[in-house]
């Protein structure tokens, strides 16, 4: 079964929110998929997403209040077939820990490689909004690139 890791930094907005959609659409389409996500810093270990992401996945019929927040591992490098950077400090990040399967989420979607924009910092949820229509479009399209849908 292939894998996917989406990561972020705190692991409590993009990359829970991440998570989610592809396994939304993972299941949709019937495919079988080891989808999980996880922050470049340990800020937020162990907590849940933060209120609007919660909020956001809910209006998207997604229940995301059962995921944790966890730091990436180098060993996550060798479970998962493909890791999503969410921008380019992620992205480095996990480039500078050795990491080789690396791809970031914006060169998907036709969003010629724009950083997914983290909505923690602006608080307002039309923020939380436009990142999960990004998302969605972003994974979507990943999804088909990589032929990880029938």
């Amino acid at each position: 079964m292939k894998s996917i890791l989406f990561v972020c930094l705190g692991n409590i907005c993009r990359s829970p929110l991440a998570e989610a959609i592809a396994k939304k659409i993972a299941s949709k389409n019937g495919v079988s998929l080891h989808i999980d996500s996880a922050g470049t810093s340990d800020w937020h270990e162990g907590e849940s997403p933060c209120e609007n992401s919660i909020k956001v996945a809910k209006n998207h019929d997604i229940d995301i209040t059962n995921q944790k927040s966890r730091l990436v591992k180098l060993d996550d490098n060798i479970s998962f077939d493909y890791v999503v950077a969410m921008d380019e400090n992620n992205y480095q990040n996990l480039k500078q820990l050795g990491f080789t399967n690396l791809y970031k989420m914006g060169d998907f979607g036709g969003f010629n490689g724009s950083c997914v924009p983290d909505p923690y910092h602006y608080k307002e949820f039309e923020g939380f909004e436009k990142v999960y229509a990004m998302l969605e479009l972003c994974i979507d399209d990943f999804l088909k690139t990589k032929g990880l849908l029938k």
